[in-house]
């Protein structure tokens, strides 16, 4: 009996809601989807008329502006923060740009240098060139002169410049020169050049 009982009871419970079901909440979407059909082929946005009731209600209104200020403080210092990032970047730019500036500057004025040495160097080389043929010139020019006049003038000369010459005379030249020459100056002489061979 006691299972009859509850089995009635089931019954009437399912029954009522799918009375409910059937006669309350299938007709009323059935209307809802009707309704919003008729709106949208009417031109009216529901949504957009659902959002304007909205606003109008005190409570959900002031919700939606609360969150609406904090977004745009939000976005506000967003944009504060990227401003000062941007003119971080365009500072550090700025400066990238003007080493580079600098040491284009610094590279012009190497490179102006080296070109400088250079034309020196060649100078140098040119009148080192010169100064061999001239050298060569006065060394054959006491070869071809007689021992006996080329002996008094290299006694004149500075020491240095003398030996140099006599270093670089033939073996024949100088044996004679030097024979032509005091023995204490040919043997002062003849040491010096003999200490630069060595």
């Amino acid at each position: 009996m006691e299972k009859a009982l509850k089995k009635q009871k089931t019954e009437k419970e399912r029954t009522f809601f799918q009375r409910f079901i059937y006669w309350v909440l299938i007709p009323l979407l059935v209307a809802l989807f009707l309704g919003l059909l008729i709106a949208s082929f009417a031109g009216v946005n529901v949504f957009q008329q659902a959002k304007e009731l909205g606003e109008k209600i005190p409570f959900i209104s002031s919700v939606d502006d609360q969150k609406e200020k904090e977004r745009i403080a939000e976005y506000k210092d967003k944009m504060i923060q990227l401003d000062a990032e941007i003119q971080n970047k365009s500072a550090e730019i700025e400066q990238l740009k003007k080493q580079i500036e600098e040491k284009d500057a610094e590279k012009e004025h190497y490179v102006l240098e080296k070109q400088g040495l250079e034309e020196t160097i060649e100078e140098l080389k040119e009148i080192q060139a010169e100064n061999k043929r001239a050298f060569k010139d006065i060394v054959s020019t006491y070869q071809s002169m007689s021992p006996k006049k080329a002996a008094p003038i290299i006694l004149n000369m500075k020491e240095e410049e003398a030996v140099k010459i006599l270093t670089h005379l033939q073996t024949e030249s100088l044996a004679k020169i030097l024979e032509n020459m005091p023995p204490d100056k040919a043997a002062k002489y003849m040491e010096k050049i003999s200490a630069n061979a060595n």
